[in-house]
Formats: C-alpha cells, structure tokens, sequence
C-alpha cells in the first residue's frame, strides 16, 4: 500500500513581475479573486486532499503572505464586539494551527526544481505535492484530491494533466504518452518547453504533482535545464529513465492561469459569476458592458 500524502510544498518566492506595479508591495500570491487570495484557494485544494503539513518556500517581501495566516486577535475581538460571527467564521477559517506552516527561504530564484530541492530536510523519505498557486483549478472534486485518491491505487510520481493547442505547448512542460487509460494516463518522457512543432503530444503538465523523495535526490545535483534553471520536469523525467512510474492525470475541473493578466481577470469573472451573492449584479453590469454601456 502507497503511503499517504501529507505533506505539501507551495513553491512562493516569485516576485510577480507580471503584476507590477502591484506586487511592488503586495505579494502576488495574496491577490484576491473576488474576496479570497489566491493562496488561500491552494491552501482549501490542498486540506480537501488530506494535507497536514504546509510548507512554503518564500522570499525577501513576503512578510504579508506569513502574516495572512496568523490569527488577528484585535479584527477577531472587534468583530465579536459587533456580533459578525459570520465575518468571524470567516476570518477564523484561514486561520493555521501553531506548527501546521513552515517557511524556507529560496535565497537566488534558481527555477521550479531548486525551490521544491529547497524543502527537502522538512519532507524527508515521504511522498509529498506540490501546488503552485498560479493555477486556480474549479470543479467538483478538487484536483489534487483526484490525484491522491488515484496515487494511492498507483504510486510513484504523478503530475496533474491538461490538453492545450498545439501551438502553447512551448509554454509548458509537456508529456511523452507511453498508455492512456482513461483520465490516467503512463508518461515514457517528458520535455519542459519544447521548442515549437517538437512537443511529443499537447498534454502539458499543470501546477500540482505528487513526488516520491528520489525526485528530491535527484534535485540534489542541480542540473541546469532550460532558461538555465534547475527545472523540476526534468528531475521527474529522470524517474522514467530509472524505471520508476510516472504518470499524468487528467483532472476534472476548469484551470485559470492567475499567473497572467487575461487568466487572472477570466478566473474574477468566473468566480464572481459563481457568487449567488454577487451573480445578479455582477451579471448585469457585464451586459450592460458588452452591450457597450462601460462603468462611468
């Protein structure tokens, strides 16, 4: 029997450049869709999925992200005072236990792969995930929730999985299909950004994994890929080479890029669209505006 996933890594110690002047003082990872950050949405992923251990690798300026998930006596007492108990269920939601959060510094932005090596004393000789919070995945179930479920029947290293146009394909690390077998299907390679009309299949891989611990040692030799960062698709792809299973998931769900602009305004609307709070008024103002009648 696989042994559980309890342990998560939130890779966080990008500077959000895309966003600026924003994230001059804000972290991205703290820009909310409608009323909740992005972090948070992660966080929910990733406790539905069975996740006891949380640990962050962040940066210099990332103060307000570690402050987010501290308890606010004074807001939690004033609150109370005014009897907002459904404000004050909401703010104790986000709240973390004393010890469930870590915190590693990435000291030089070296890629994916140096950021997850960077947690390696805190995971051990445990399988473990990764979520990036970039990618905000709607749906049903969540996806890193399928994922664990489907690992445990499994095993070995598995990435979340999506079809793109052929044409995006160099945006991402994209898999070699061995077997299909429904949702599941077995990798016999993978390429991070291949180069255009090259990608072996338009399967990308998206920003959840399950990983065993041999990812971690084969992070220890910091071999450059492209962009002359230490990519983490390559580490995996070092697992085929060494006969260990990888496999790629097809999640059930909508996937929202909140690492760019246009995907970051799609998953607003989405989400705002899926408030029954907001549905109407928020409904009727993108018609007037498609309707060209803009905010005054």
């Amino acid at each position: 029997m696989n042994r559980k996933v309890t342990k998560a890594i939130f890779p966080v110690a990008g500077q959000g450049t895309r966003f600026l002047p924003a994230t001059k003082a804000v972290p991205k990872e703290i820009m909310t869709l409608v009323d909740r950050p992005l972090i948070q949405y992660a966080i929910d992923e990733a406790r539905a999925a069975g996740i006891k251990e949380f640990i962050f690798v962040t940066s210099r300026g990332k103060s307000a992200l570690e402050d987010y998930f501290d308890t606010a006596p004074e807001l939690e007492s004033s609150l109370k005072k005014k009897g907002k108990t459904e404000l004050l269920d909401v703010l104790r939601s986000t709240n973390m236990d004393s010890g469930a959060i870590a915190y590693i510094r990435q000291h030089q932005a070296m890629g994916l792969g140096h950021a997850v090596w960077c947690a390696r004393r805190l995971i051990g000789d445990e399988p473990f995930a990764v979520i990036l919070p970039d990618d905000v995945i709607a749906g049903e179930k969540s996806c890193l929730q399928q994922m664990v479920e489907t690992y445990e029947e499994v095993g070995g290293c598995m990435v979340a999985a999506m079809e793109v146009p052929p044409e995006q394909a160099s945006s991402y690390g994209v898999l070699d299909i061995k077997e299909s077998m429904g949702p599941l299907v077995a990798a016999k390679g993978m390429v991070e950004k291949p180069a255009p009309g090259e990608a072996p299949s338009n399967l990308a891989v998206i920003g959840r994994y399950i990983l065993t611990p041999d990812v971690l040692r084969s992070l220890d030799k910091k071999q450059q890929g492209a962009g002359g960062e230490i990519q983490l698709t390559d580490a995996i792809a070092r697992e085929l080479k060494s006969l260990r299973p990888v496999h790629g998931y097809k999640f059930e769900g909508r996937r929202y890029d909140c690492g760019s602009k246009a995907g970051f305004l799609q998953a607003t609307v989405a989400f705002g669209l899926n408030r029954p709070d907001l549905r109407d008024e928020f409904s009727e103002f993108i018609a007037s505006v498609q309707a060209g009648h803009p905010a005054e």
